[in-house]
């Protein structure tokens, strides 16, 4: 299937590992320029490197996306170097996950701000594309009550409901707005690499929670992230696109 994704500009946020790496590599492999940013220059770099290898425009910078004027100024001048905005996908996440104060505020300030400030941004040249999309990255943690604090879960179900906000208000424009939700996903260098080293009873606890028998991987989520955000995808607006392997039970209705 042709997504129709050649010659289109997308901008990802944390996009040098794991999901978002993921996504920034398909999008490439579709015929997409890409831009993404993340907190680790040397990623970024290597990233953007093996981007081009692949014959499209890449760029990228070290932006801490909580601090909203970097963000803005990210966005503004990958517009001008790509020579637009068709596709922006919010990844990055404080992954806030304990029950305290300073989880709200991570929680608030990262993953449900910089969306915000990441879609305000864009905005003015998602409104010349002729194919533009927002895709929020959520998780499952937004559908159900789990084992993670409930700021992190509070703030990804808020992700959703911003979302099918945008896509009511912006879909007279033309222009998309959607969710994925993935569920425990595991890569190397990742959160729950992290816990299957630091914490195995938590890490054997959530892996007996996936009828799968395993955990999701990067691309098995960005995949689903990339179709849902292309032109192939046209009609598709305000829906939440759960990736789990049957992990959460609630019936999505």
């Amino acid at each position: 299937m042709d997504l129709g994704l050649k010659g289109l500009n997308v901008l990802i946020t944390g996009g040098t590992k794991g999901i978002g790496r993921q996504c920034a590599e398909i999008f490439a492999d579709e015929g997409a320029n890409v831009a993404v940013c993340a907190r680790d220059n040397a990623g970024v770099t290597e990233t953007i490197e093996a981007l081009k290898a692949k014959g499209v425009t890449a760029i990228g910078r070290g932006v801490d996306v909580g601090n909203k004027h970097a963000l803005a100024s990210w966005v503004s001048d990958s517009a001008v170097a790509l020579g637009g905005i068709d596709i922006v996908v919010a990844n990055v996440s404080a992954l806030a996950v304990a029950d305290d104060e300073a989880a709200w505020e991570a929680g608030f300030g990262v993953d449900m701000m910089h969306s915000v400030r990441l879609v305000n941004a864009a905005m003015p040249y998602l409104e010349k594309s002729k194919a533009a999309s927002v895709t929020l990255i959520s998780s499952v943690s937004g559908r159900e009550i789990d084992f993670t604090g409930p700021a992190y879960g509070a703030f990804k179900a808020a992700l959703v409901h911003y979302a099918q906000g945008l896509a009511v208000k912006l879909a007279p424009q033309g222009i998309r707005a959607n969710t994925v939700s993935p569920g425990n996903t595991y890569f190397e260098g990742g959160i729950w690499q992290n816990i299957e080293q630091n914490n195995k009873d938590l890490f054997a606890e959530a892996l007996g929670m996936n009828p799968m028998g395993r955990m999701a991987s990067p691309q098995e989520i960005a995949r689903g992230v990339v179709f849902l955000s292309s032109p192939a995808s046209s009609f598709t607006t305000g829906t939440n696109l759960v990736i789990d392997g049957a992990l959460t039970k609630g019936v999505q209705l």
